[in-house]
């Protein structure tokens, strides 16, 4: 399985409302519920109506598109980081899983995925 470094920084935050996100920003993910509203962003383009956030990750995605009968990747991912002290905060889309990890561990992360057979692009 190939696992893809996306090569920027990265904000976890909590948003009052979804109306000042620029929705032309190259990267971003909207998670709403009846709670809250989060975003996951590059750092430089967090929105202004933020009411708390969280600097310094980066991240990595498994390439390709994964079918859903699929089971246990993100589970085996998370595992290994897991077994290596490494925390995650995790995405998923309609293709795919996005990994977060801090960006002191995103070295690490990388050589221990790396490790257990996972190819990096």
């Amino acid at each position: 399985m190939i696992l893809k470094k996306l090569m920027y920084d990265l904000t976890v935050c909590k948003v009052k409302s979804e109306a000042n996100i620029d929705l032309s920003d190259s990267f971003y993910f909207i998670g709403k519920t009846d709670e809250e509203i989060s975003v996951v962003c590059l750092t430089k383009d967090t929105p202004e109506n933020t009411i708390e956030r969280d600097d310094g990750w980066k991240g990595f995605r498994i390439e390709g598109v994964l079918d859903f009968s699929l089971i246990g990747i993100l589970s085996k991912i998370s595992g290994i980081l897991a077994e290596n002290k490494i925390g995650i905060f995790a995405v998923s889309t309609f293709n795919t899983d996005y990994i977060l990890v801090k960006k002191e561990n995103f070295d690490r992360a990388m050589q221990v995925l790396e490790e257990a057979g996972y190819e990096m692009a």
